[in-house]
């Protein structure tokens, strides 16, 4: 009878621990936040703490990183915001890894509490260090049609960040981009689907956090639908709530409900929601652009706004983490108020951390001054800053601050990161029309590649592609134009592309967060290209930056989307266009009056 009882009890354990590892079987997923112990020790630092060093903790400076001597005037500059401002964080920007780490480590070593340090890694550590390696954009992941990548890359992104002493990432991109116009998200976001969306940022988030590293989603209420860059202006966002629910909104519940720990607040207006108006003040900061646009009739900007924040994020989504602000640098802010009046009604408004200020020392002497008035009460201000602490405590950075600097080459861009980022690369280029059949391309023909870029890159623009395409065999001469070329220069394009039997027109029309010309290209290389399409030559246009170039070239019959210029990127379309790999990427977005979302051709892989 024993014997009986005993195997029913193993029969049954065995039934249960198969039903419990079941695929079917939701399993729970333990929390990422502060737990009891943390928060008990941020009550007792808290208790000790005085209102400067309470101030000091909501306030995270920007820093673009180099090799600095400790009596340098930058170097005691940073100390003295340390030391004596009490920052509570560093906001990392493009910098050579080691001296990034090594300056950051320098800065923990002045620091009574610890510094939070964190960066913008929507494409990993590689977004900000050029050292490292970069996966492709979110819109690229997306194409994919498979969250699992962005899963993988979000894990590689927070051990890798992790690796360099980032405990705060500032990913993902939640932004719903259903505006072709949209200068500055574009391809940073998953696309116009806000379940997509949804769906890929709620997989990154959980990839980050699996490392102990806090995510950020980013920028609510949502900057998909704008056609104003808030790093040179103010965007008006003019719909209704009911609109925001089924569209903007739909990610940022998802990545409330996955547990993300920190949201950012991005300075537009939503005059439908919040209609304060605010008009711009004399002789503005001109910090992150020299490139000003102002918009008219602005209302106050999800930044300052406590019907943003605490109503819409706090109350009715239930949001309970981290609310940081874009940075406070950003045109779309400094137009209209001083840093002084900015950061008390960032935080009177719901924010915890105020990123990168255009002036820390004005900024927290308007903190200090209003909590002394009593316009920010002490209990407001030791609700922030204990979470801020409980979140230290909770990340270990009270046991190490220090990052290890031998351990860097051990994690960060291992033949793991390099991989994904190819296999991403090579799911994602999408054949979005191939009407003359030039793909795959054939070798015998005079091939010319015009590289057609926004930026002032120089030769290494198209290195990728063109080194690529030359180890396969295929003969070609090549220019690259930009806004400065030469006339000499434009005119040897033309020639070139006259004379070919077959065009590549690479068109590197990037994201560049507060330039003029973001997304475009020079009127250079779009002079060419058009008169081309014009004579009917034989084009393939590939667009290595804002997918919806096509708009510009409607009449272009061969079309591919790489979606970025990174190199993993460029050898994939590539492989592509000489038939060396499947294609089968989907746009995760429509081409307003030419093609809609999901739209991609299947090309297979040539014998």
């Amino acid at each position: 009878m024993k014997l009986t009882i005993n195997l029913f009890l193993a029969i049954l354990l065995t039934f249960n621990s198969l039903v419990l590892a079941s695929p079917n079987r939701k399993q729970e997923r333990k929390k990422f936040e502060p737990s009891e112990k943390s928060w008990k020790a941020a009550d007792k630092l808290l208790k000790k703490m005085t209102v400067e060093e309470k101030v000091g903790q909501l306030i995270q400076i920007g820093i673009n990183a180099r090799f600095i001597n400790q009596e340098s005037d930058f170097f005691q500059d940073l100390k003295r915001h340390v030391t004596q401002n009490k920052i509570g964080g560093v906001i990392f920007f493009g910098a050579p890894m080691y001296e990034t780490v090594h300056l950051g480590n320098r800065l923990q070593e002045n620091a009574e509490i610890p510094l939070l340090f964190a960066l913008d890694a929507e494409t990993g550590i590689g977004m900000r260090f050029f050292d490292a390696a970069n996966f492709p954009w979110n819109m690229a992941v997306a194409a994919t049609g498979n969250p699992e990548y962005a899963r993988k890359m979000g894990v590689i992104t927070g051990r890798e960040a992790k690796a360099m002493g980032m405990m705060q990432v500032y990913a993902p991109v939640l932004d719903v981009n259903n505006n072709a116009d949209n200068p500055v998200i574009n391809v940073r976001s998953y696309g116009e689907d806000p379940e997509d969306v949804a769906r890929f940022g709620a997989a990154f988030i959980e990839g980050v956090q699996s490392q102990g590293v806090i995510a950020t989603a980013k920028h609510f209420p949502g900057h998909g639908d704008t056609n104003v860059d808030s790093h040179r202006g103010l965007p008006i966002i003019n719909v209704s709530r009911e609109r925001l629910d089924k569209l903007e909104l739909v990610p940022f519940r998802k990545a409330i409900d996955a547990g993300v720990a920190s949201i950012m607040v991005a300075h537009v207006g939503l005059p439908q929601i919040d209609p304060q108006e605010i008009k711009p003040i004399p002789n503005p900061l001109r910090i992150d652009t020299d490139e000003e646009v102002i918009t008219e009739n602005a209302t106050i900007p999800a930044t300052l706004s406590t019907k943003i924040q605490t109503d819409m994020l706090r109350k009715d989504l239930g949001f309970k983490g981290l609310i940081v602000t874009d940075a406070m640098s950003m045109s779309g802010l400094t137009l209209y108020i001083s840093q002084e009046e900015a950061g008390v009604q960032a935080f009177l408004a719901g924010a915890d951390l105020i990123e990168k200020p255009a002036d820390t020392d004005a900024m927290i002497r308007g903190l200090r001054e209003a909590v002394k008035s009593g316009r920010i009460s002490e209990s407001r201000l030791n609700e922030s800053v204990r979470k801020i602490l409980a979140w230290k405590y909770e990340l270990g950075l009270f046991k190490q601050k220090i990052t290890p600097i031998d351990q860097m080459d051990k994690i960060i861009s291992s033949k793991e990161t390099y991989a994904l980022s190819e296999e991403i690369a090579n799911k994602a280029i999408t054949i979005v029309r191939n009407d003359e059949n030039l793909i795959p391309l054939d070798k015998s023909k005079k091939v010319f590649v015009l590289g057609i870029s926004n930026g002032f890159d120089g030769d290494s623009t198209g290195v990728a592609l063109t080194r690529f395409m030359r180890d396969n065999g295929v003969k070609f001469g090549s220019v690259v134009l930009q806004e400065n070329s030469s006339p000499q220069l434009i005119a040897r394009a033309r020639e070139g592309a006259n004379n070919a039997d077959i065009v590549i027109a690479a068109m590197y029309g990037r994201v560049r967060s507060g330039a003029k010309n973001s997304v475009g290209l020079p009127d250079s290389g779009v002079t060419i290209l058009r008169d081309l399409l014009e004579n009917d030559k034989k084009v393939v246009g590939l667009s290595f930056g804002n997918p919806y170039i096509l708009q510009s070239f409607p009449t272009l019959k061969t079309y591919v989307v790489a979606y970025g210029d990174m190199t993993s990127l460029q050898r994939a379309s590539a492989r592509s266009i000489l038939g060396m790999m499947e294609t089968n990427g989907k746009l995760p977005i429509s081409l307003p009056g030419l093609v809609p979302r999901g739209t991609g051709l299947t090309l297979v892989k040539s014998e």
